[in-house]
């Protein structure tokens, strides 16, 4: 088994870019196709390499959703386990990855904060310093 320290510092991806790709821009049909292309141990530390970038997040819950607990405290430990756990409490949600959609950005609706003008004290000191 492998400690959470040790999963974190093998910092790789487990599958080749293309796939990892293609399983982000997936749709709900076709995630799970895509996941069962690869070994369960694999798929537990793709879930993991995913779960620990934020954009990936949803991603992660939804591969993890195809992972034995076993799978993922092997490779993750503690981490693994709450993957586990995250991703079955999420099945009964709708998750942004799965549908397709990616999730809204929001904006700031309150005006810019407004900066008193800075006074230029040099250019009046090199003002008097030179004679006219």
């Amino acid at each position: 088994m492998f400690s959470s320290r040790d999963a974190f510092e093998s910092d790789f991806c487990p599958v080749r870019d293309e796939l990892l790709g293609e399983m982000y821009r997936a749709n709900e049909g076709g995630l799970p196709r895509l996941v069962e292309s690869v070994s369960p141990d694999v798929r537990a530390k793709l879930a993991l390499f995913c779960y620990r970038r934020s954009h990936l997040h949803s991603l992660a819950v939804a591969i993890a959703g195809s992972c034995s607990e076993r799978d993922l405290f092997e490779n993750g430990g503690r981490v693994g386990s709450t993957l586990y756990a995250l991703s079955r409490e999420g099945a009964a949600k709708s998750s942004p990855a799965l549908s397709g959609g990616r999730k809204p950005i929001t904006l700031s609706t309150k005006p810019l904060s407004v900066l008193a003008p800075l006074e230029d004290e040099l250019d009046d000191e090199i003002g008097e310093a030179v004679p006219a």
